[in-house]
């Protein structure tokens, strides 16, 4: 039976879980470049690439609490069951006893690009293939039909300690393309929510219910040469 990704993605992943990602890659990249900033001497690339590795790590770190905040529960044995693919970066499960989402952090060299391929994600995408009632390891494992998706920051080039775009996706078993990939202010209109909405002071939409909104989207901006050691870190596994 084909999955309605979408839906799918809706049900296992609440607004308020995105919502504190957003908040928390935000804040994360900021504090990374203030680092680099006010406690080193280094200039230009090396400023850059060192800025890279403090954000990502900091992100993976921001990652993992909130999702554990929401109810995320972090598949810790390093293998993927039912294969020999071993994984080191954190991958959180959402979804209970039903097919859910497991879900991973990425950075995008630019936004919609798809981020490098290192040996967790090619572990992750595995999941993504059709999965047999076999692979059943208790909760802490995926289940059967469970989705392997990205949360995907894309660093802004132009400003430093900025994030260009933050996404979902799902990137097909093979590694070559995106399933589905939606940008998080775009997919966050899916909930419907009373609340005010975010970044915005627009009245009540459809019916009364208030769509969310984030920050205006920017024209993307690309440079002559890409920060390739932000993608390193990534891939040193």
């Amino acid at each position: 039976m084909a999955v309605n990704i979408k839906a799918r993605l809706q049900a296992s992943l609440t607004r308020d879980l995105l919502l504190d990602l957003v908040d928390m890659a935000t804040a994360r990249a900021h504090s990374a470049h203030e680092l680099v900033r006010d406690h080193t001497d280094l200039k230009g690339r090396s400023a850059r690439g060192l800025e890279g590795q403090a954000r990502f790590r900091l992100l993976e770190r921001g990652f993992e609490d909130v999702c554990e905040t929401h109810g995320g529960v972090a598949i810790a044995s390093g293998v993927m069951p039912g294969t020999d693919l071993r994984f080191y970066q954190p991958f959180m499960r959402f979804g209970g006893s039903e097919p859910g989402v497991v879900l991973a952090l990425a950075s995008m060299p630019y936004a919609k690009e798809l981020p490098v391929k290192n040996q967790s994600r090619l572990a992750g995408i595995s999941l993504n293939r059709v999965l047999t009632p076999e692979l059943d390891f208790g909760d802490a494992s995926p289940k059967p039909g469970d989705i392997f998706v990205l949360f995907l920051v894309a660093r802004d080039s132009a400003r430093a300690g900025k994030i260009e775009e933050m996404a979902l996706g799902v990137i097909d078993s093979e590694y070559k393309t995106y399933l589905t990939y939606e940008i998080i202010e775009d997919f966050l209109t899916g909930y419907t929510t009373p609340e005010e909405p975010v970044g915005g002071d627009s009245g009540p939409q459809d019916g009364g219910a208030t769509l969310v909104r984030l920050k205006a989207k920017r024209g993307q901006y690309r440079p002559a040469e890409e920060e390739a050691v932000e993608s390193d870190v990534e891939n040193g596994e």
